[in-house]
């Protein structure tokens, strides 16, 4: 959760790309959502994903509730309610406020207050995906941009990847079991087009670009709320050393990652599979042991 990362690994490089552009990624700065939902809309319009939202869902201004097969970026609305201090009220910091446009509410009468925290969550596109290792049908891959993309045309639906992603975002559509999720746009990518949802971000919480530069910019904005008097304001996915080894796709958040329903110490789900792989060797060449020395003693008295 530090404000600073270690060396970037070459994740394009690894899977095979040579000549590759530098990894590209998001920066989601939470503190300017104003939850328009523009991202959500752009999201689908351009990936032509069908509509899934328009029932009400009892979550505050939330219809879509979170990702899915259907819903490849999701604003959440996470309603606070604590006491309201002075830098809740907003004072402008860079250009906008701090909390966003519509973030904060007024004081209800017992002195307490309604704080909103708005976040466009996406895939995190990780540098050791889970989801990479599981998939038997090579339906996911690297990109050369170093993002992780499903090629529907080949996915089988065994939904292996569902639940090898820390993050839940991978998910299966009911109809024919395919899985989807966002693609940052891998089209546009091509095109040298920033991706849908940043284009459509009014406020620029959505950034797009080289994700070294990303976590520069994004280390600066943090150190401009922290001498706001925002504290609690901290980076979420831009670690290499944390257990995803970093995520192409990155968040400022103004409070623990639980609040926004984010793992806190996320952990590449298949890290033990060499291991386990190395110990299932083992075991079968005892079993296989085992069997030739019966096998030897059994030859042996017949002899007898």
């Amino acid at each position: 959760m530090g404000l600073l990362s270690g060396p970037e690994p070459d994740v394009a490089g690894d899977a095979g790309h040579h000549d590759h552009p530098p990894r590209k990624g998001f920066f989601t700065d939470t503190s300017v959502c104003i939850g328009c939902k523009a991202c959500e809309v752009a999201c689908k319009e351009w990936n032509a994903i069908p509509e899934d939202g328009l029932t009400f869902t009892g979550m505050s201004y939330d219809n879509t509730q979170g990702l899915g097969a259907d819903t490849w970026r999701h604003v959440a609305f996470i309603e606070q309610r604590r006491p309201l201090r002075d830098e809740d009220l907003g004072d402008d910091l860079g250009g906008v406020d701090v909390l966003g446009l519509a973030s904060h509410a007024a004081q209800n009468g017992d002195g307490g207050g309604l704080r909103w925290l708005m976040a466009s969550d996406v895939c995190k596109h990780c540098t050791h995906a889970a989801c990479l290792d599981v998939c038997p049908t090579g339906s996911l891959f690297r990109t050369e941009f170093g993002t992780v993309v499903v090629q529907e045309d080949i996915c089988n639906g065994c939904g292996y990847c569902v639940p090898a992603c820390p993050y839940g975002v991978i998910d299966q559509r009911k109809d024919d079991g395919r899985v989807w999720k966002c693609t940052m746009c891998y089209d546009r990518l091509g095109d040298g087009m920033e991706p849908a949802c940043a284009k459509a971000c009014p406020t620029e919480s959505i950034q797009y670009g080289p994700l070294d530069e990303l976590r520069q910019r994004a280390a600066a904005r943090v150190e401009q709320l922290h001498d706001a008097g925002l504290h609690d304001a901290r980076l979420y996915g831009n670690d290499p050393s944390d257990g995803v080894g970093g995520d192409g796709a990155f968040f400022l958040l103004l409070d623990k990652p639980e609040t926004y329903g984010l793992p806190p110490d996320p952990i590449v789900t298949t890290r033990d599979l060499p291991s386990m792989w190395r110990h299932a060797g083992a075991a079968a060449l005892t079993l296989l042991g085992g069997i030739a020395a019966t096998y030897a003693a059994t030859a042996m008295r017949r002899r007898r």
